[in-house]
């Protein structure tokens, strides 16, 4: 395993879990260079836990049910890979989404509160 350099780790990215082209085309709105939009189903996509630990934070869709299982994702990042990585959902039933709080998920948005409240975010995490 190689080390990050410097660089790497200064990288301002940031990963959006879901399918919905139209909220993948929302959040890629509010970013401004240097930040980066990492779309994606699966955490694989991203590589080992070792990269998931380069990007500032996670946008994760409660309702896409169908493409993954974000209780999957939480026990993924928390349990096994041990990652505290800032985890945003958005959308969702309150079903889930107390699921979700139980597995550490850190704050819960509707869709357009996620979109209206990302410039904050990406302001708080522009280390």
């Amino acid at each position: 395993m190689t080390e990050p350099t410097i660089a790497r780790r200064l990288e301002r990215r940031i990963i959006l879990m879901t399918q919905d082209e139209e909220m993948i085309r929302q959040v890629q709105s509010c970013l401004e260079p240097p930040w980066e939009l990492v779309a994606v189903t699966d955490l694989e996509e991203l590589g080992e836990w070792n990269e998931i630990l380069l990007y500032r934070f996670l946008l994760l869709d409660l309702d896409e049910i169908d493409a993954f299982d974000p209780l999957d994702v939480i026990r993924v990042l928390r349990m096994e890979f041990q990652i505290n990585l800032p985890v945003f959902c958005f959308g969702g039933d309150a079903e889930i989404q107390n699921e979700m709080r139980l597995s550490r998920a850190d704050r819960f948005f509707s869709r357009a509160e996620m979109v209206e409240r990302l410039p904050e975010f990406l302001r708080q995490y522009d280390w």
